[in-house]
């Protein structure tokens, strides 16, 4: 027998979705629409088997018809030798189905293996992380007065996430921060398409471009020229720390934020909080050919098994996925359920019954309870939005190289492993650069100013940006000289990296030091 013959057994149905005319329980008269989608479960660790199982038992309850295939994600995959925590038969049969519904994976530590959530992001280039944080029916929280509803469109891709990292010297760890143009193009896109999707009215940009004026300037950018071509919605920009206070203040001032990855990750973990913690919060992954809907939280592998654990946000991402699947009545009939489930009180599972003083019910007397309230309406919440977010189409794209109208090398900054004085570091640059077609411009430490001028008072690592300007900029540096700059710098200071100060239409494409 098959998985979706065994959970079909609890539905007599045709193999159909619901569509419900009116509102009241004894008007409504199922439409019958075509509904199947295929989907791969990936059950992950911990409590991530208990939680899928009572999430399908109300799909199928509630008409959700999906030909479901199961396979293996996370520690298991590791232990098994698949570093990435993903076979490959499980990335073949995601890349056929194009719908994940994916519940808590774990990296196997002793297995040295890779994050498999990362994995699948980048590997299907699920680009768009779209996480919903919406005022609960019956949820007790500090905010539950106040009527919260916006969504975080977080980049997914890039950033710091692209893992990028070296050791410059024993003691100094560097970490590349990634943003292009393309990628900021086009999660501002999909934040833009998503609130005219829902018929919302205001995109938020946040960025640290007051900071990172280069990355995060290059993000915001982006984001405004976007922005540009949707002149019926309203936008703005906020500095991200700026918006963190103002999501404690006033929530419910926003609509839709869009961000990069990193402040993304911090930011939609901040709303999950104020609706009700991780434990209630879903997320959506999606690129142009696949989408992955999950539970934000983690396996809690101190629970598994013993019946405490909470499907909510699982079945809240699997709504998603049927909303994105284009089963809207379904998911409305799924979520109408949950809301009274949660409104009445009954068989919550023991993190959402403490404060009440009631009695907690297991996993499986909570989806049971939802499956028994299928059919009734919440009055206190209405329907998300029931529009899904149309994702444009296309094949993996490289970017090509674009040629700047002008383009000059300035110099070049090289970072050296050293473990004297600033004043002894410059005199042996300047005696190595003396005779070639190079200038010591500038050494920093930690990003901080340390030649010319006053030594500040600060602590030094044994890592320095020497910056050296080029005598007479040009189109390309003379490599021979560069080579030479550094055989002479290798001397006495082990060379980490090099980087290339380049002017662009005139503009510096590189970042000056603190107190240059």
């Amino acid at each position: 027998m098959t998985l979706n013959s065994t959970l079909e057994q609890a539905y007599d149905g045709s193999d159909t979705d619901f569509a419900f005319a009116q509102e009241t329980p004894a008007a409504r008269e199922p439409k019958l629409v075509p509904s199947r989608l295929k989907a791969v479960a990936l059950p992950g660790d911990g409590i991530g088997p208990e939680i899928m199982e009572a999430t399908q038992r109300i799909l199928v309850a509630g008409g959700a018809r999906i030909d479901w295939t199961t396979c293996e994600a996370g520690a298991s995959a590791n232990a098994k030798g698949a570093a990435s925590g993903l076979p490959g038969e499980t990335l073949d049969e995601i890349a056929k189905a194009g719908f994940v519904l994916k519940g808590p994976l774990e990296t196997g530590i002793g297995a040295g293996g890779k994050s498999a959530n990362v994995t699948l992001r980048k590997h299907f280039e699920l680009y768009a992380n779209v996480r919903p944080a919406r005022r609960l029916p019956g949820v007790i929280t500090p905010y539950m007065d106040r009527d919260i509803d916006l969504v975080v469109v977080r980049e997914n891709v890039e950033d710091l996430y692209a893992g990028i990292e070296h050791m410059q010297t024993p003691n100094v760890a560097q970490c590349l921060k990634l943003i292009t143009r393309a990628g900021s193009t086009k999660i501002a896109e999909a934040a833009f398409a998503l609130a005219k999707a829902e018929g919302r009215k205001r995109v938020t940009v946040a960025s640290k471009a007051n900071i990172m004026k280069l990355s995060e300037g290059l993000f915001k950018q982006a984001c405004e020229d976007v922005a540009a071509k949707h002149p019926t919605l309203q936008s703005d920009h906020m500095i991200i720390d700026n918006l963190a206070h103002r999501l404690v203040m006033s929530p419910e001032d926003f609509d839709v934020i869009c961000t990069t990855n990193m402040n993304g990750d911090i930011i939609s973990d901040l709303t999950a909080g104020l609706v009700g913690g991780l434990g209630l919060a879903p997320s959506a992954n999606l690129g142009a050919w696949m989408s992955m809907f999950e539970a934000v939280h983690g396996s809690a592998p101190d629970i598994a098994g013993k019946g405490l654990a909470n499907p909510t946000a699982l079945l809240l991402a699997a709504i998603m996925m049927l909303r994105q699947g284009g089963k809207l009545a379904a998911a409305e009939r799924i979520e109408q359920a949950l809301y009274v489930t949660l409104e009445d009180g009954k068989d919550l599972t023991a993190d959402m019954a403490g404060p009440r003083n009631v009695k907690a019910g297991s996993t499986v007397a909570f989806a049971d309870r939802v499956i028994s309230n299928l059919g009734r309406r919440s009055q206190n919440c209405p329907p998300a939005p029931k529009a899904s977010l149309t994702m444009p189409k296309g094949k993996p794209q490289t970017t090509a190289v674009s040629a700047p109208t002008k383009r000059t090398d300035a110099g070049m900054d090289i970072f050296v492993e050293y473990g004297g004085s600033p004043t002894e570091l410059a005199a042996c640059l300047k005696a190595a650069s003396a005779d070639l077609p190079f200038t010591l411009a500038m050494i920093s430490n930690r990003g901080l100013k340390v030649y010319p001028g006053t030594v500040p008072m600060a602590d030094f690592a044994d890592h320095w940006r020497c910056r050296f300007a080029s005598r007479a900029p040009q189109d390309d540096l003379p490599e021979q000289q560069m080579a030479e700059l550094m055989a002479r710098i290798s001397k006495f200071a082990r060379w980490c990296h090099v980087e290339r100060l380049q002017m662009i239409d005139g503009t510096p494409g590189f970042s000056v030091a603190q107190g240059q």
